[in-house]
């Protein structure tokens, strides 16, 4: 799966919650100030027909897109890859990372409930 660049990602993002959507009603959603003109936002949108991420609809002239990607299939590929250039295919690196330099001490404890939980699911059932 294709990487996307950040604006693809955010029209994307826009895809994913409307379902589908004419141009114009993804450029109402994006929230950057000032708005990006008509023509950005509809070749952009092109290019993720091409790439393979949105399909469209033919109203005449007029396009509505949706996605063909689902975000979950995205959010995976994503961080498979990111895994890869930065973490060496270890989850534990990225765990260690994780852990090292980004969880307060709360999610630290979340994190050990749910590898406790996972290693003994017999203990959900009571």
């Amino acid at each position: 799966m294709e990487e996307l660049t950040k604006t693809e990602e955010r029209i994307m993002q826009v895809l994913w919650e409307l379902k589908k959507a004419f141009v114009k009603d993804v450029i109402e959603r994006l929230p950057d100030e000032p708005k990006p003109p008509y023509n950005t936002v509809s070749s952009v949108v092109r290019i993720l027909e091409r790439k393979g991420y949105a399909g469209f609809k033919a109203y005449g002239k007029t396009y509505e897109y949706f996605p063909l990607v689902s975000k979950m299939e995205y959010r995976t590929a994503s961080f498979k890859r990111m895994l890869s250039q930065y973490f060496d295919d270890s989850p534990t690196a990225l765990v260690s990372f994780m852990v090292e330099e980004t969880l307060s001490q709360r999610e630290k404890q979340q994190l050990l409930d749910l590898l406790h939980n996972s290693e003994n699911p017999a203990d959900d059932a009571r």
